[in-house]
């Protein structure tokens, strides 16, 4: 199978992180098809010409990446049609060498995130008879954000998805928040995010290793989105922990727009540097290590998807206390074997919840939380059944039409 990928993000040479999550995913299924990524987006910075391409077409994943302008008039009106229609002329472009490289066009389109991601793909279906499917991360269609969605992008978004021979989406939670946009598709399939289990483990399974689980150190690991993460809630529970739990820390590894507003209540709250770490962007494997050495997880959001974080620590057999937002309850169970679930904007029980978890370490086997780590979100069980989905939009049942998957 030929399967062309088109993601809105993408790791880029701005910002290696971004998109991290649709990278895995291709990852997962480039076993089982020969996979392209097509890939285009603004500058961030100046560039020599109008548009720039970094052509990497000879590793396992062939990724073209183009850069255009941000700027070129000054007449906002002006730039943003001009952006436009280079993002367009990218992507043709970018079409156009792969299926040359290929030898024919692509069996398949795989959007990853909408909205001209799959304008392009619904051209290419019109134009060329390929099917598409979209893969949905975006946290817009969640009630919290949904208020930001314009009238066109919604009517244009409907009938793109209503197009694709697949939706997907990575949590049931956000499957039910589109549908309530009536965002809808005959086959609508819940895939979750993928995780290196590899790279995340306990430390008992690293060889050679002397890292040990440190009591009383808890770790955060997100962008610095106030708005989406509310760190500060955490830094004001941390505060008022700080006299029953001499030994409490919080480490933090993220970056982001609301860096230095969080860094200044962390100053203001006598936690800077003793109690509070700020740890910068971190590499992989950096992560993991903190999660091997970490006492507890801890996600304070308002709203979520479904955190690769979260299933990050489960591969660590490292226990979690978040908000029971999005998907993160498809996470975290009720029972409480994986961790604890609290409200949004409830310090309160967030701080009953962390010293239930600090308290009593017992339970929560670490073995457990990785074996449904590795069950569930592995590249290998995400890959197979991305590649059962393939099968079914490119082999349909004998009559025409194929069953939808299990959603």
């Amino acid at each position: 199978m030929r399967i062309l990928h088109l993601p809105k993000w993408y790791p880029h040479r701005y910002d290696d992180q971004d998109g991290d999550f649709v990278a895995r995913h291709v990852a997962a299924i480039a076993p089982h098809a020969q996979v392209a990524v097509l890939f285009a987006a603004v500058a961030r910075g100046p560039l020599p010409h109008w548009t720039d391409c970094e052509a990497d077409l000879d590793g396992e994943i062939p990724t073209l990446r183009y850069y255009y302008r941000a700027q070129f008039t000054g007449l906002a009106p002006v730039d943003k049609a001009l952006k436009l229609l280079l993002y367009f002329w990218c992507l043709a472009q970018g079409y156009r060498r792969l299926t040359t490289r290929w030898g024919g066009p692509p069996q398949l389109v795989h959007v990853h995130v909408l909205l001209r991601t799959g304008l392009f793909a619904w051209w290419l279906r019109l134009t060329r008879g390929i099917p598409y499917l979209i893969t949905e991360h975006w946290t817009l269609y969640l009630p919290q954000n949904a208020g930001r969605i314009g009238k066109v992008r919604r009517w244009l978004s409907q009938r793109i998805i209503g197009r694709a021979d697949a939706l997907h989406t990575v949590s049931r939670n956000l499957q039910q928040a589109m549908q309530q946009l009536d965002l809808v598709n005959a086959r609508p399939v819940v895939i979750p995010n993928v995780v290196d289990t590899q790279a995340f483990k306990p430390a008992a399974l690293v060889p050679n290793s002397r890292e040990r689980v440190i009591p009383g150190q808890l770790l955060h690991v997100a962008a610095f989105n106030e708005q989406a993460k509310n760190l500060s809630g955490i830094l004001r529970v941390v505060a008022r922990l700080a006299d029953r739990w001499p030994g409490l820390t919080l480490r933090i590894a993220g970056y982001g727009p609301a860096e230095a507003e969080v860094r200044q209540l962390a100053t203001t709250l006598g936690l800077l540097d003793t109690r509070v770490f700020f740890l910068g962007k971190l590499t992989q494997a950096e992560v993991a290590a903190e999660m091997r050495r970490a006492a507890c997880l801890v996600l304070f959001s308002n709203y979520e998807n479904l955190p690769c974080v979260l299933i990050e620590a489960q591969a660590s057999g490292l226990p979690a206390v978040a908000t029971a937002v999005g998907g993160v309850p498809e996470l975290l169970p009720p029972d409480g074997s994986r961790g604890l679930l609290v409200a949004p904007q409830d310090e309160a029980a967030l701080e009953q919840a962390l010293s239930t978890v600090l308290r009593h370490p017992e339970r929560f086997e670490a073995r457990q939380l990785r074996h449904h780590a590795v069950a569930h979100f592995s590249y290998g069980e995400v890959g197979r059944q991305f590649a059962q989905l393939y099968a079914q939009v490119l082999r349909p049942a004998a009559g025409g039409s194929s069953s939808p998957l299990p959603s």
